[in-house]
């Protein structure tokens, strides 16, 4: 059974949501505010979380933030009745895997929500996956503790941007283009946001390259993307 964590403030959402998703597949917790959600995720686990960007106290932007800092791996899917650019380029940067914006249909927000469900498996290494490290001149990742350094020196990165070195690294020379990054990282539901794929790129050279101008590690493909040096 998966566990799922709603935070939400309105009840009729919240009604609408109880009803679809507690079932033998899928047991559904509720919170009305950051800070109850907060207190829900310190002492328990969830496969995932559905959050509301307008809360009173603590908003879903800063929860979502919150939420990656403890469990880079968990999908989290955020609800707005906004549909600004801003809104989902700040939701991409801040690491959530999907957005669906007011009013929804039932039947698509279960499909993304399995979508996720089955993406988050996917995601939990098992076999000589979780012991995978890659070296390459002076940067080291560790694939199972979700880390890199360089010159011995760890990296902060976000859960993305790793996500992102991470799969560049594991295909050296492979060229991949913006919307496939978008897709592979983040899923569909950010469509048409390929620019933001440059900005992270640009925050990672930053912390893993020693000329900006002249780059070792990640490499421009003139016109199709980046791949990571063979």
């Amino acid at each position: 059974m998966k566990k799922i964590l709603l935070v939400e403030d309105d009840p009729e959402i919240t009604k609408l949501l109880k009803l679809h998703l507690h079932s033998q597949a899928y047991m559904l917790f509720s919170s009305l505010s950051g800070e109850e959600a907060i207190q829900k995720i310190a002492h328990d686990t969830f496969n995932l979380i559905i959050l509301d960007i307008t809360l009173p106290g603590i908003n879903g932007m800063e929860l979502c933030k919150i939420f990656r800092e403890r469990d880079a791996d968990i999908p989290i899917m955020m609800l707005t009745s906004h549909g600004e650019e801003s809104d989902k380029v700040l939701a991409l940067e801040l690491g959530a895997d999907d957005y669906v914006t007011k009013p929804f249909g039932i039947l698509e927000l279960m499909a993304r929500v399995k979508a996720l469900l089955r993406r988050g498996n996917k995601g939990q290494a098992t076999g000589s996956d979780e012991k995978e490290e890659i070296i390459f001149k002076q940067l080291v990742i560790n694939a199972q503790k979700r880390k890199a350094s360089i010159h011995g020196e760890r990296l902060e990165l976000t859960p993305k941007e790793f996500d992102l070195l991470l799969l560049l690294a594991r295909n050296p020379g492979k060229t991949f283009s913006r919307s496939e990054l978008l897709e592979i990282i983040w899923g569909v539901a950010f469509a048409g946001y390929e620019h933001t794929i440059t900005s992270h790129i640009n925050r990672l050279r930053i912390k893993i390259e020693p000329n900006l101008q002249k780059p070792q590690y990640i490499l421009t493909s003139w016109g199709t993307g980046y791949r990571f040096s063979e």
